[in-house]
Protein backbone atom coordinates (compact mmCIF):
# COMPACT_ATOMS: atom_id res chain seq x y z
CA UNK A 1 0.00 0.00 0.00
CA UNK A 2 1.42 3.34 -1.04
CA UNK A 3 0.77 6.36 1.15
CA UNK A 4 1.76 9.65 -0.43
CA UNK A 5 1.42 13.24 0.68
CA UNK A 6 -2.00 13.15 -0.97
CA UNK A 7 -3.15 10.50 1.51
CA UNK A 8 -1.58 12.30 4.45
CA UNK A 9 -3.29 15.60 3.57
CA UNK A 10 -6.62 13.85 3.09
CA UNK A 11 -6.37 12.28 6.56
CA UNK A 12 -5.51 15.68 8.09
CA UNK A 13 -8.40 17.39 6.31
CA UNK A 14 -10.85 14.66 7.31
CA UNK A 15 -9.68 14.93 10.93
CA UNK A 16 -10.28 18.69 10.76
CA UNK A 17 -13.75 18.02 9.33
CA UNK A 18 -14.52 15.40 12.01
CA UNK A 19 -13.52 17.83 14.76
CA UNK A 20 -16.08 20.32 13.45
CA UNK A 21 -18.85 17.87 12.51
CA UNK A 22 -21.30 19.36 15.04
CA UNK A 23 -21.01 22.88 13.62
CA UNK A 24 -22.71 22.13 10.29
CA UNK A 25 -21.11 21.97 6.85
CA UNK A 26 -17.46 23.04 6.83
CA UNK A 27 -16.19 25.16 3.94
CA UNK A 28 -13.01 23.97 2.26
CA UNK A 29 -11.65 27.51 2.45
CA UNK A 30 -11.65 27.30 6.27
CA UNK A 31 -9.92 23.91 6.20
CA UNK A 32 -7.42 25.33 3.72
CA UNK A 33 -6.66 28.27 6.03
CA UNK A 34 -6.26 26.05 9.12
CA UNK A 35 -4.21 23.35 7.39
CA UNK A 36 -2.13 25.62 5.15
CA UNK A 37 -3.14 23.57 2.10
CA UNK A 38 -4.07 24.83 -1.34
CA UNK A 39 -7.82 25.21 -1.81
CA UNK A 40 -7.71 23.71 -5.31
CA UNK A 41 -5.81 20.67 -3.97
CA UNK A 42 -8.41 20.20 -1.22
CA UNK A 43 -11.14 20.39 -3.86
CA UNK A 44 -9.49 17.49 -5.71
CA UNK A 45 -9.17 15.45 -2.51
CA UNK A 46 -12.76 16.07 -1.44
CA UNK A 47 -14.02 15.21 -4.90
CA UNK A 48 -12.40 11.77 -4.50
CA UNK A 49 -13.72 11.48 -0.92
CA UNK A 50 -17.22 12.32 -2.13
CA UNK A 51 -17.01 9.73 -4.93
CA UNK A 52 -16.02 7.18 -2.27
CA UNK A 53 -19.08 8.17 -0.22
CA UNK A 54 -17.09 9.37 2.80
CA UNK A 55 -18.36 12.98 2.73
CA UNK A 56 -21.53 14.79 1.77
CA UNK A 57 -21.59 18.28 0.30
CA UNK A 58 -23.98 21.19 0.63
CA UNK A 59 -23.99 23.96 -1.97
CA UNK A 60 -24.62 27.64 -1.54
CA UNK A 61 -24.00 30.15 1.23
CA UNK A 62 -23.29 28.33 4.48
CA UNK A 63 -22.47 25.20 2.49
CA UNK A 64 -19.48 22.94 2.66
CA UNK A 65 -18.69 19.35 3.53
CA UNK A 66 -19.80 17.03 6.31
CA UNK A 67 -18.93 13.45 7.19
CA UNK A 68 -21.25 10.88 5.59
CA UNK A 69 -20.66 8.51 8.53
CA UNK A 70 -19.90 8.82 12.22
CA UNK A 71 -16.16 9.33 12.94
CA UNK A 72 -15.89 5.89 14.54
CA UNK A 73 -17.13 4.32 11.27
CA UNK A 74 -14.43 5.86 9.04
CA UNK A 75 -10.95 4.35 9.16
CA UNK A 76 -7.74 5.95 7.98
CA UNK A 77 -7.51 3.12 5.42
CA UNK A 78 -10.89 4.19 3.95
CA UNK A 79 -9.57 7.72 3.44
CA UNK A 80 -6.20 6.69 2.00
CA UNK A 81 -7.74 4.17 -0.38
CA UNK A 82 -10.27 6.80 -1.56
CA UNK A 83 -7.63 9.37 -2.53
CA UNK A 84 -4.66 7.20 -3.54
CA UNK A 85 -6.53 5.64 -6.48
CA UNK A 86 -5.91 2.02 -5.60
CA UNK A 87 -8.02 -0.69 -4.08
CA UNK A 88 -7.63 -2.36 -0.69
CA UNK A 89 -5.30 -5.33 -0.91
CA UNK A 90 -3.83 -4.08 -4.17
CA UNK A 91 -0.10 -4.55 -4.14
CA UNK A 92 2.32 -1.88 -5.23
CA UNK A 93 3.68 -2.44 -8.71
CA UNK A 94 7.29 -3.63 -8.76
CA UNK A 95 9.90 -1.08 -9.73
CA UNK A 96 10.60 -0.93 -13.45
CA UNK A 97 14.24 -1.93 -12.93
CA UNK A 98 13.43 -4.89 -10.64
CA UNK A 99 14.00 -8.31 -12.17
CA UNK A 100 11.25 -10.90 -11.97
CA UNK A 101 13.55 -13.17 -9.96
CA UNK A 102 14.14 -10.43 -7.36
CA UNK A 103 10.40 -9.74 -7.11
CA UNK A 104 9.59 -13.43 -6.63
CA UNK A 105 12.28 -13.77 -3.92
CA UNK A 106 10.84 -10.95 -1.78
CA UNK A 107 7.27 -10.82 -3.04
CA UNK A 108 5.82 -12.50 0.04
CA UNK A 109 7.69 -10.05 2.30
CA UNK A 110 6.12 -7.02 0.61
CA UNK A 111 2.70 -8.65 0.45
CA UNK A 112 2.83 -9.32 4.22
CA UNK A 113 4.13 -5.79 4.86
CA UNK A 114 1.30 -4.22 2.83
CA UNK A 115 -1.25 -6.39 4.65
CA UNK A 116 0.07 -5.26 8.05
CA UNK A 117 0.06 -1.60 7.06
CA UNK A 118 -3.50 -1.89 5.77
CA UNK A 119 -4.55 -3.77 8.91
CA UNK A 120 -3.11 -1.01 11.10
CA UNK A 121 -4.72 1.78 9.08
CA UNK A 122 -8.07 -0.01 9.30
CA UNK A 123 -7.74 -0.12 13.09
CA UNK A 124 -7.37 3.67 13.41
CA UNK A 125 -10.59 5.69 13.03
CA UNK A 126 -11.33 9.38 12.71
CA UNK A 127 -12.68 9.28 16.25
CA UNK A 128 -9.23 8.12 17.44
CA UNK A 129 -7.54 10.99 15.58
CA UNK A 130 -10.03 13.55 16.96
CA UNK A 131 -9.47 12.26 20.50
CA UNK A 132 -5.70 12.55 19.97
CA UNK A 133 -6.04 16.16 18.80
CA UNK A 134 -8.26 17.04 21.75
CA UNK A 135 -5.75 15.45 24.13
CA UNK A 136 -3.07 17.68 22.59
CA UNK A 137 -5.19 20.72 23.45
CA UNK A 138 -6.61 21.54 20.02
CA UNK A 139 -9.96 23.26 20.54
CA UNK A 140 -12.78 23.92 18.13
CA UNK A 141 -14.42 27.34 18.14
CA UNK A 142 -18.18 27.47 18.20
CA UNK A 143 -19.65 28.37 14.79
CA UNK A 144 -21.03 31.64 16.18
CA UNK A 145 -17.57 32.79 17.33
CA UNK A 146 -15.96 31.67 14.07
CA UNK A 147 -18.54 33.52 11.97
CA UNK A 148 -18.21 36.63 14.16
CA UNK A 149 -14.47 36.71 13.49
CA UNK A 150 -15.02 36.39 9.75
CA UNK A 151 -17.87 38.92 9.61
CA UNK A 152 -16.44 41.76 11.67
CA UNK A 153 -17.39 44.99 10.01
CA UNK A 154 -16.80 48.47 11.32
CA UNK A 155 -19.79 50.03 13.00
CA UNK A 156 -21.55 52.53 10.72
CA UNK A 157 -20.90 56.15 11.53
CA UNK A 158 -24.03 57.94 12.62
CA UNK A 159 -24.78 61.36 11.18
CA UNK A 160 -24.72 64.19 13.71
CA UNK A 161 -27.70 66.48 14.04
CA UNK A 162 -27.46 69.68 12.03
CA UNK A 163 -24.68 68.37 9.77
CA UNK A 164 -25.55 67.91 6.08
CA UNK A 165 -25.26 64.32 4.94
CA UNK A 166 -24.95 64.97 1.21
CA UNK A 167 -23.72 67.55 -1.26
CA UNK A 168 -27.31 68.48 -2.05
CA UNK A 169 -28.14 69.12 1.61
CA UNK A 170 -25.01 71.25 1.88
CA UNK A 171 -26.12 73.40 -1.09
CA UNK A 172 -29.57 73.87 0.42
CA UNK A 173 -28.17 75.28 3.65
CA UNK A 174 -28.38 79.04 4.11
CA UNK A 175 -25.10 80.83 3.38
CA UNK A 176 -24.69 81.99 6.98
CA UNK A 177 -24.95 78.48 8.39
CA UNK A 178 -22.17 77.24 6.09
CA UNK A 179 -19.60 79.63 7.53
Amino acid sequence: MRITTRGQLAVSAMTDLAMRQNTGPVALSTISARQGTSLSYLEQLFSALKRAGLVDSTRGPGGGYALAYKPEQVSVADIVVAVENHKPGEEAAPAAHASSQMVSMTGSLWTAFNARVLEYLQSVTLRDLVAEQQARGVRVESPVVARAKLARRPAPLMARAGVPNSVFALGAMPALARK
